[in-house]
């Protein structure tokens, strides 16, 4: 039969004060009450608990056994409660992030950087993956927040926006190509493109504006890796499609130079996604809160926002 928490805090403090006045005055409870929630307890438990004298009360055999339980479980609750209110206060808790690797570098590394130093006791800890994994993580409940450059398809997710993203196509200063001529989409087919894998969003994401045009790409060279894009394209191995936010390093030191074109891509943007119903944890709420500090100051200065070098 369940028994009411409180009965047993009752039973505890009387059981170490060994008197029902003491233990009354310290839970601020009346005397008739503490002796009714002992008459309580016993009758639940069919069994007696203390047996009493005109000097106090003193603990059954029964009662000795169930005390040495009563105090590790109410032990256990009061670490736990304690536990909460450190994790409420940020003195405690984990962070899981679900992001790619260039998210996290170019956008996330600072801010976690920053929220690391104000929170230094929070356990940051982040999933690696392209969009639609990190989303699948997150209804996994695998991660706390993803970061994701695609839309997600459903409403199970509530969705913030973070910063917009410009596909650009770039090459070495001396590559074979005319650098102030303005290229069509299938001139830029025709080109040597370096691309991200088939599975990554922002390829799949050019690859339908394309076809949406009537106009096939066919990559010369794939790879796994953002940062890679724009090595080899530094290198003179081809035109690399890339995100101008996150190459920023790239082309202010002119090592990379953009392609005009006669078209514009329509731009993405990351988007900060948790699950919907499912109450963030007190570490996930303050980054996220942390994020959209971050942006508005962004935005007030002058809608300049950071990434770091690639």
């Amino acid at each position: 039969m369940a028994v009411k928490l409180e009965l047993y805090r009752v039973f505890q403090e009387v059981a170490n004060t060994g008197n029902i006045s003491a233990a009354a005055q310290k839970l601020y409870i009346s005397q008739s009450a503490v002796s009714q929630s002992i008459k309580q307890l016993e009758e639940q438990l069919q069994v007696r608990l203390f047996s009493r004298s005109t000097k106090g009360v003193h603990l059954t055999s029964e009662g000795q056994m169930l005390l040495e339980y009563v105090t590790h479980a109410l032990g256990l609750i009061q670490s736990g409660e304690e536990k909460i209110a450190q994790a409420r206060e940020l003195l405690t808790g984990e962070l899981i992030i679900g992001a790619s690797d260039t998210v996290t570098k170019t956008y996330l590394l600072s801010r976690l950087e920053a929220f690391h130093k104000a929170y230094p006791d929070i356990r940051i800890r982040i999933l690696n993956g392209t969009s639609q994994m990190v989303l699948e993580y997150l209804h996994a409940g695998q991660v706390d927040i993803a970061f994701a450059s695609e839309q997600p398809d459903t409403d199970d997710y509530t969705v913030r926006h973070c910063v917009d993203t410009h596909t650009v196509f770039v090459a070495s200063p001396d590559y074979p190509c005319d650098f102030t001529h303005a290229y069509s989409m299938k001139e830029i087919a025709a080109l040597p493109l370096i691309l991200l894998e088939k599975k990554a969003s922002s390829r799949v994401y050019v690859e339908q504006f394309f076809q949406s045009h009537g106009i096939r790409i066919q990559p010369e060279i794939e790879l796994g890796s953002h940062n890679l894009l724009i090595s080899l394209a530094r290198i003179g191995l081809g035109v690399a499609c890339v995100t101008e936010e996150f190459s920023q390093s790239g082309l202010g030191r002119g090592v990379i130079l953009p392609l005009k074109t006669d078209f514009e891509i329509p731009p993405r943007a990351v988007t900060m996604c948790t699950l919907q119903g499912v109450t963030p944890t007190s570490a996930a709420n303050r980054f996220m809160d942390f994020i959209s500090e971050s942006n508005r100051m962004a935005y007030d200065l002058g809608h300049s926002y950071h990434f770091t070098n690639l």
